[in-house]
C-alpha cells in the first residue's frame, strides 16, 4: 500500500512550481537536451532544492507529462460536450496537437520516447483515452467519419502530425496542413 504524501509547505510548493515552470520552458525549447543544471539555473534555485523535488530528469519530465495529460483529459471531456460528433473529434485532435505545438519535450514524449516514466502517467493517459474513445464511437455511429476508426488510429494519426511538427520534413512542412489532410481522410463524404 502506498502512503499519500504529506502536503508541501508553502515555500516548498512555490519552489516546485518554479521548477516545473522552468523545466517546462526548457524542455519545450530544448527537448531532452535540457539538463538538470540548466533547469536549476533557469529557475534560480540550487541543485539540492531541485533534487529534493525530483531525483532525476526522468522524474521531472514525468511530472510535466502527467500535468499535460491531466489537461488533455480535460480537453477531451470538453470536446465530448460538442453536439456534432465529427466536430468533437476534430476539436480533441486539434487541441491535442495545439498543446504539443512548440513543445519539443512533449512532442518527443508523445511520439514514444522512453524518457518519461510512463507507468506513472497511466491514470492520466487512461482518462484521456476513455474520453477520446467515446468521442470516436459517437462520430463513427453518426456516420460522419470512417466506420473503422479507433482510438489506436487517433494516436497513430496524431503521432504522424507531431512528427511533422517536430522534424519539419523539407525544413518547412506545415503540420496544420498535415492535420487538415488527416481530417479530410477520416471524414465520410466530400472534404470541406
Amino acid at each position: 500500500m502506498t502512503e499519500n504524501p504529506r502536503p508541501l509547505r508553502a515555500d516548498a510548493r512555490r519552489n516546485r512550481e518554479r521548477i516545473m515552470r522552468s523545466a517546462g520552458e526548457l524542455f519545450a525549447r530544448l527537448g531532452h537536451r535540457a539538463q538538470m543544471e540548466d533547469i536549476a539555473a533557469h529557475c534560480g534555485l540550487g541543485m539540492g532544492t531541485l533534487y529534493r523535488h525530483f531525483p532525476n530528469k526522468k522524474a521531472l519530465l514525468t511530472a510535466i507529462v502527467q500535468e499535460r495529460f491531466h489537461g488533455m483529459a480535460g480537453l477531451a471531456r470538453a470536446a465530448e460536450e460538442i453536439d456534432d460528433p465529427a466536430e468533437a473529434l476534430e476539436a480533441v485532435l486539434r487541441g491535442y496537437l495545439e498543446a504539443a505545438n512548440g513543445d519539443a519535450g512533449f512532442q518527443l514524449a508523445l511520439m514514444g520516447s522512453d524518457e518519461p516514466q510512463w507507468e506513472d502517467v497511466l491514470q492520466q493517459k487512461a482518462e484521456f483515452a476513455e474520453a477520446v474513445a467515446r468521442i470516436i464511437d459517437h462520430a463513427v455511429a453518426s456516420g460522419r467519419v470512417r466506420k473503422d476508426l479507433t482510438f489506436g488510429d487517433f494516436t497513430m494519426l496524431a503521432n504522424g502530425v507531431i512528427a511533422t511538427m517536430y522534424f519539419k520534413p523539407g525544413g518547412h512542412a506545415d503540420w496544420r496542413r498535415h492535420l487538415q489532410i488527416v481530417l479530410d481522410g477520416i471524414r465520410t463524404g466530400a472534404p470541406r
